[in-house]
């Protein structure tokens, strides 16, 4: 899939079926992951990624574009603290990694050259998620 094509589409366009409004007392989360459904894919925002990403939705168009973010910027602050997109990209499901296995040893590269320092400032637990997700592709590898 070359993700450029699509830059221009949304995620209910691209990711059937599309989704209705959210219900009248739905939480402020589901509000925002239905509304950026609705937002073509060039407009995500670092936070936005962030959002879908860790929500699981439409991984296979939002993760391509996470990881050429953290390709640039690895500890990218998207929303909560240095380092929560990256998190938040290690930990999706490694049915993921088995459809874009370009894509995670892409993130892989990424990761391995970050140094020994930057997992400092990660939150606790960030160290051992970034070895979980390493050794799970290698054992897909």
């Amino acid at each position: 899939m070359d993700l450029l094509l699509h830059l221009d589409r949304t995620l209910d366009e691209l990711d059937p079926p599309r989704w209705g409004d959210p219900p009248a007392d739905a939480t402020h989360l589901v509000r925002k992951v239905h509304a950026l459904r609705r937002v073509p894919l060039r407009e995500l925002r670092p936070a936005d990624l962030r959002t879908l990403v860790s929500q699981q939705v439409a991984l296979p168009y939002v993760v391509p574009l996470a990881v050429r973010l953290l390709a640039e910027e690895p500890l990218i602050d998207a929303y909560f603290y240095e380092g929560d997109l990256l998190l938040a990209t290690v930990n999706v499901p490694a049915t993921v990694w088995t459809l874009l296995p370009q894509l995670g040893e892409e993130l892989r590269a990424v990761v391995s050259a970050l140094p020994e320092s930057a997992h400092a400032d990660l939150p606790r637990g960030a160290a051992r998620e970034i070895d979980r997700f390493i050794a799970g592709l290698q054992r897909n590898s």
